[in-house]
């Protein structure tokens, strides 16, 4: 799944004319799953190395982490990133989708969301890539 949604976010920038390389990219949930405390197999630690790996300049947020080191397979040294200022970003990224959310106005305030978790559904805009 990483890999597929590596491939997606290049796609939906592409679109835009934008490539991953230099692009800031924020992704919303570290957690392995909705409203959780656990690490233990993310996908999402995976999607930001991998895009690091492609030149973006990756940032999180997530309200169940503030912020994330360096475990057995991923080394990232990050805080997460506040949510007030999403326009500064290029896309974000929807790995988990905790319910303190608020999808509606994190599309309003975003260039782009790519959406793996449908997260958006019900929400119409040009701004919404879904996987």
């Amino acid at each position: 799944m990483p890999y597929f949604v590596l491939d997606r976010i290049g796609s939906a920038l592409n679109e835009r004319s934008k490539a991953i390389k230099g692009s800031k990219v924020l992704v919303l949930g570290l957690a392995y799953k909705r409203d959780i405390d656990d690490l233990r197999e993310s996908p999402s630690l995976t999607v930001i190395e991998l895009q690091r790996e492609k030149g973006a300049v990756v940032s999180y947020n997530d309200p169940y982490f503030p912020s994330v080191g360096r475990g057995r397979q991923y080394d990232l040294n990050m805080i997460s990133a506040p949510l007030d200022d999403l326009a500064q970003f290029d896309a974000v990224v929807i790995v988990t989708d905790h319910s303190t959310y608020d999808y509606r106005a994190i599309v309003e305030q975003s260039q782009l969301v790519v959406d793996t978790r449908n997260a958006t559904k019900g929400i119409q805009s040009p701004k919404i890539a879904r996987c």
